[in-house]
């Protein structure tokens, strides 16, 4: 649980400087965590390091500027923070991006940059801080998927399709990982008040109006956390579709997306235009 691995490290969290990482930064900064932040943008993430210093004296925060896209990153991670012995008792993999537009439109370098970070990085960043945790019996892994991965989501396919890997993952190695004293939970946000949608395009999905913010999304996160939950779905309206998706076919759903997504977008063609960047998730 966070309260009880408070005294065991540090805190790490990726996709730090921007919107659900970075409150994720903020309310473990108020929780007593020291932190080792991790994100591409070396200016974001020192100005969010002296916003927090300011506010929590006595905090020691580190930061690391890496792109965990790029191949060898996440044990380049793991090597920095064992050679300043660094011992992290809590991993927050929130880094990611998406992109949305028809599949065959969108770059497919880009879309490998998207397996990339959402996967392979999550999986090898899990993989490298949970074995100490298990010597050590003690230690949590939370990682930040989305709705949209129990869903096929068309002209957003393969992002989906990376939430739907990591909400299978996380919640078998929380079986796993359970039995020797360390939590895995995996967290299901719904649209939320991020610059997601400004980096990957303005698309069918963002609606300001049915929004979280990202401290509510963090505040709900933690507190299943303490009560050491494997999943959680933030936000009473998103478990309540979630609940509905869960009595209908997945070819329904993904045909009536589809349909959905074409109706507003006049034109298929159209969708061409929703391209993705790299943005926390």
């Amino acid at each position: 649980m966070v309260q009880k691995t408070q005294q065991n490290g540090y805190a790490l969290v990726t996709g730090a400087s921007y919107g659900i990482g970075e409150e994720f930064a903020r309310q473990l900064a108020a929780r007593g965590w020291p932190l080792i932040l991790v994100a591409r943008s070396q200016d974001r993430l020192e100005r969010l390091r002296a916003s927090l210093i300011a506010e929590y004296l006595d905090i020691d925060i580190r930061c690391v500027t890496l792109d965990l896209a790029s191949p060898g990153a996440p044990a380049e991670l793991f090597q920095k923070t064992q050679a300043a012995n660094l011992e992290v008792g809590l991993l927050i993999n929130n880094a990611g991006f998406g992109a949305f537009g028809e599949f065959i439109s969108i770059d497919r370098q880009r879309q490998r940059q998207m397996v990339d970070l959402n996967v392979a990085a999550l999986v090898e960043l899990s993989h490298l801080y949970l074995a100490p945790m298990k010597q050590r019996a003690a230690g949590g892994i939370l990682n930040v998927a989305s709705i949209v991965g129990f869903i096929p989501l068309p002209y957003c396919a393969v992002y989906a399709a990376t939430k739907a890997f990591v909400r299978s993952f996380s919640e078998a190695l929380h079986e796993e990982a359970r039995q020797y004293g360390v939590q895995v939970m995996v967290v299901h946000p719904g649209s939320t008040k991020t610059n997601f949608f400004e980096v990957a395009g303005t698309s069918p999905f963002n609606d300001p109006s049915r929004m979280q913010t990202a401290g509510q999304v963090v505040r709900e996160s933690l507190r299943a956390f303490d009560h050491g939950r494997s999943s959680i779905v933030t936000g009473a309206s998103n478990r309540l579709l979630m609940m509905a998706v869960a009595l209908v076919p997945l070819s329904w759903i993904a045909a009536i997306v589809g349909r959905q997504i074409r109706r507003k977008s006049k034109r298929v063609e159209n969708l061409s235009r929703y391209r993705g960047g790299t943005v926390a998730s």
